[in-house]
């Protein structure tokens, strides 16, 4: 265009550089997550019939309810007598036993003026009112048969479990989204559920990107590390009960980077990667996930951590049953950047897949007894253990590549960005008991 003849030739604007988008603390992560295993309801809606006792760790796909009363029958808490309570007010009342009710038996009547030698689960028989303790009690042979002295005055109702104390017959026992635990297994025969409707297992691929990478095994070339993070993610994995696929270490190429993709989005829920996902010239895997799909989110203001992607990877046509799409994780190559993210974010969102509502661990307020100056922009998760005081010490070297600061440690401190701690303050530890559980 010319210019204009009674001014200057206009000149171009410099290009402004693209501004990155701001960092997603990590609340904001992990809702994000959340948001999109709530709005994917295919995992938690396929479930299969499991028989009770082999439902351990799976995750409740429909409530349950009993048919029955918890305990079905009033019976005694421990080993004792059974009497009315009318016939020992005076107390050292010497009563003919006129029966034995074992755990299992149903007694007769029990007549005014006698005892029942019963021991503990047995039925309360009809007419008694109350359970006095065998420690309570001395029993005596007598001419005229077995005889006991209760020293103790017991009120109605002593010692006595009654009828549905527990649960009663029509009420919910387990909710839909209820990982199964040992205690929820039990308490699923205990009113004599023999099978559990469970959401199927979640169906895991899993690759790792990086020529350096080499086996435990295999002599160490010049420059190469052994792979140490396929075994820590396959060992959290395998602990989530999930069928995992390893499609191995995958060349460091952006070809051979979208076909494992494409190979591993056919027949899994989700994808996890671990290395690759920054933004170097030889990290592949970022690019081939938006080649393949689409990345949703990508960096996140933790420490360690910060390289963490979240997207999916289309499925190919072909079975209607593995059309759409595979979530995708990418997880930093670093190995306690890897295992720490897999804590805080890939862990709730797998549970959340299968319709686990409580995912996020309890965190426990404790002293720290020990400094840490440092305030970064981060929310920074800090290895910690409980020494002999009750208070917590650092790990010396917080680095994100020193794996033995995992196992030293027995948890996670959650320290907010930009804060500092002096020795006495009180910081949020979540115990890595709780974030592997």
């Amino acid at each position: 265009m010319p210019a204009p003849e009674d001014g200057p030739t206009p000149v171009p604007a410099p290009e402004q550089p693209r501004k990155q988008a701001p960092l997603l603390s990590v609340a904001e992560a992990r809702a994000f997550l959340l948001d999109a295993a709530d709005a994917h309801a295919g995992v938690r809606n396929a479930h299969e019939t499991l028989p009770t006792i082999e439902a351990n760790g799976r995750v409740l796909a429909l409530a349950q309810s009993s048919r029955l009363d918890v305990p079905p029958m009033d019976n005694t808490q421990m080993d004792g007598y059974a009497v009315r309570a009318a016939d020992c007010a005076g107390g050292a009342a010497r009563l003919p036993v006129s029966q034995r009710i074992p755990a299992g038996h149903v007694g007769s009547m029990l007549l005014p003026g006698t005892a029942a030698r019963i021991f503990t689960g047995a039925m309360i028989p009809p007419g008694a009112d109350a359970v006095v303790m065998q420690e309570a009690c001395e029993a005596h042979r007598a001419d005229d048969g077995e005889q006991v002295t209760v020293r103790h005055a017991p009120a109605a109702g002593d010692w006595i479990r009654r009828a549905g104390e527990d649960i009663r017959a029509g009420a919910e026992i387990l909710a839909a989204g209820t990982r199964l635990r040992a205690q929820e297994l039990g308490l699923a025969a205990s009113v004599g559920l023999a099978d559990l409707p469970v959401v199927r297992r979640l169906r895991v691929a899993v690759f790792f990107t990086g020529d350096e990478l080499a086996m435990p095994g295999e002599v160490l070339k010049p420059g190469a590390i052994y792979n140490s993070n396929r075994f820590m993610l396959r060992g959290l994995l395998e602990n989530l009960g999930c069928q995992i696929t390893d499609f191995g270490i995958v060349p460091d190429t952006l070809e051979a980077t979208r076909d494992t993709l494409r190979r591993a989005a056919c027949e899994h829920d989700l994808i996890i990667t671990s290395g690759g996902v920054s933004v170097g010239e030889e990290d592949h895997v970022r690019p081939a996930v938006e080649a393949e799909g689409r990345l949703t989110m990508w960096q996140i203001a933790v420490k360690p951590g910060k390289p963490l992607a979240f997207g999916e990877v289309r499925r190919g046509t072909g079975d209607a049953s593995h059309t759409g799409h595979a979530f995708f994780l990418g997880l930093p190559g670093n190995p306690v950047s890897s295992f720490v993210t897999f804590l805080l974010f890939v862990r709730p969102f797998m549970l959340r897949l299968q319709g686990v509502r409580e995912v996020l661990p309890a965190a426990y307020a404790m002293r720290a007894d020990f400094a840490w100056p440092k305030a970064d922009r981060r929310n920074e998760f800090l290895r910690a253990k409980i020494n002999a005081n009750g208070g917590l010490d650092l790990f010396e070297n917080q680095g994100s590549g020193v794996l033995t600061s995992t196992v030293w440690g027995d948890g996670l401190i959650d320290n907010p960005p930009g804060q500092q701690i002096v020795p006495g303050d009180m910081v949020q530890f979540l115990p890595i008991s709780g974030l592997l559980g």
